[in-house]
């Protein structure tokens, strides 16, 4: 009896372990699966992002898109509305003890002279013909003509000087051009706002007008950086000289010169003209040369006034 007790306590101790143990290892083997059922972390292709699509700014009228990158350019100043108004005429009279009789002379001055007081401009003179005064060049247009190239911003804001020459005389008996040259330049650059060196400083002249801005565009060399002739008569008493000028003028400091004559002009100044153009040719000094068709008369300076103004405004 005993023995089969025992032998009932065994067989219940060995179930009772086996229940235990089969418990145990399901617990374990839930515990691993569920760990493993989660996929380990692996290295994936990277994803690139796709761009997203810009924002489209609204047309502004204050704003654009700068797709360079580059600083978008300053509007300019708003344009004056005395730009399109032209300039003006003043006369004035300076009194020499050169000349019996006080120096006249008319000033152009651009647009927006009084308006612009900071602005510093470049000067002109410009000499009438025999038998004419200070108004020649007027009347031939050359206001009109620098107000309509100013407003088109294709020339810079510039002086003209017209200065009167009473006389008929030669050089050496009439005082104007010594009176133009150590009067009246430096009165108009203190009176007026101009930019006084010679590289901004031209002077021209139309017949007799011509001589005189030769006699002082080349004795004068230090104060005129352009000098044009129209119809060039040389003044005879300038003749035994104009080597000699050209001469003392160094190289680098030779002033642009541009000559043009009537192919019908009189003969007498044709041949001073085209003299004094074979001079600058024979000593290789540059110029500009034109004949065109055309009389020795009002008609032909006047055609030829807006190339005139281009020109001697084109290093400015």
């Amino acid at each position: 009896m005993n023995r089969y007790w025992l032998l009932l306590l065994l067989l219940t101790f060995v179930m009772v372990s086996s229940a235990c143990t089969s418990q145990l290892s399901t617990s374990q083997v839930q515990g691993v699966i569920s760990v493993s059922s989660t996929p380990l972390a692996t290295d994936s292709p990277t994803r690139t992002p796709s761009p997203s699509p810009s924002p489209t700014l609204s047309p502004s009228p204050s704003l654009t898109s700068n797709p360079t990158g580059t600083p978008s350019p300053i509007p300019s100043p708003e344009r004056l509305a005395c730009w399109d108004e032209g300039g003006r005429i003043e006369q004035g009279d300076l009194r020499t003890e050169l000349l019996p009789l006080p120096l006249g002379f008319r000033v152009y001055l651009p647009p927006c002279y009084d308006q612009l007081p900071d602005n510093r401009y470049p000067v002109l003179y410009l000499i009438h013909g025999q038998n004419s005064n200070d108004d020649q060049w007027d009347h031939l247009g050359v206001d009109e003509t620098a107000d309509e190239l100013i407003a088109a911003e294709e020339i810079p804001a510039l002086l003209i000087v017209m200065p009167r020459d009473r006389s008929w005389d030669q050089p050496t008996e009439d005082m104007f051009g010594q009176a133009v040259a150590e009067q009246l330049l430096p009165w108009i650059d203190q009176n007026y706002r101009t930019r006084p060196m010679r590289e901004y400083r031209a002077i021209g002249g139309l017949s007799r007008g011509a001589g005189w801005a030769l006699h002082l565009g080349l004795s004068h060399w230090e104060s005129f950086g352009s000098i044009g002739l129209h119809s060039l008569p040389v003044f005879w008493t300038d003749l035994p000289d104009i080597k000699a000028w050209l001469d003392a003028i160094p190289h680098k400091s030779l002033p642009r010169i541009y000559m043009d004559l009537g192919d019908k002009d009189r003969p007498q100044i044709s041949k001073s003209a085209i003299w004094f153009e074979e001079l600058l040719t024979e000593k290789n000094i540059p110029h500009e040369w034109h004949l065109y068709p055309g009389y020795h008369e009002e008609a032909y300076w006047g055609d030829h006034i807006e190339e005139y103004i281009r020109w001697y405004t084109q290093n400015w």
